[in-house]
């Protein structure tokens, strides 16, 4: 039984106006009410501010160095080997090779600005012919415009369709008659 119809002979009242109570929910009760602080050793504002922190990158790169190429770069100087100037060697002779690959590369640009160019065109071209055909199109659609045009029948405008309630209304009318005896009714 649904007590929602029920009337309220106590009416309602607030909260605090009753007995007083000392329990409340651990959920209403405050939480977290005081703030944590970073103790030494966890990168405080003043600990970040000591630290040079461009020298231990390079301290950082100087280790892995190290650890790639062994003791070369530990001493500060750098000796090539053979096959180092070698290559020094080849790369000047590249830079001749890379002034003919500078070049080809303008003419292949050049030659890719011209189809680019050329597919442009054949684009408008394409476009205004496509134009001129719907309009055209729209000319020849037009049944005012065209004389050649011809109105389509319906498919039921076929003679066997016409004129089949014609005996439908031939009914007799009805007649009245004041006279019991001689009435259609009798």
């Amino acid at each position: 039984m649904t007590t929602a119809a029920r009337p309220t002979f106590d009416p309602a009242r607030g909260y605090d106006s009753k007995a007083p109570t000392l329990q409340y929910s651990s959920r209403d009760l405050a939480a977290h009410t005081q703030l944590k602080y970073r103790q030494t050793g966890q990168l405080t504002t003043e600990e970040i501010d000591k630290i040079d922190l461009k020298e231990e990158l390079l301290k950082a790169e100087r280790e892995h160095f190290e650890k790639l190429q062994g003791e070369a770069f530990r001493d500060g100087s750098f000796s090539f080997n053979e096959d180092q100037l070698a290559e020094k060697r080849r790369r000047f002779e590249d830079i001749d090779e890379e002034d003919d690959a500078i070049a080809l590369q303008l003419e292949l640009e050049k030659i890719r600005k011209e189809r680019a160019e050329e597919k442009e065109r054949q684009e408008f071209d394409k476009l205004e012919a496509d134009e001129r055909q719907r309009q055209e199109e729209a000319l020849v659609g037009n049944p005012i415009l065209n004389k050649d045009f011809s109105v389509k029948r319906r498919w039921d405008d076929d003679v066997i369709f016409k004129n089949q309630a014609r005996g439908v209304d031939d009914k007799p009318k009805k007649r009245f008659i004041n006279d019991t005896l001689r009435s259609d009714f009798h």
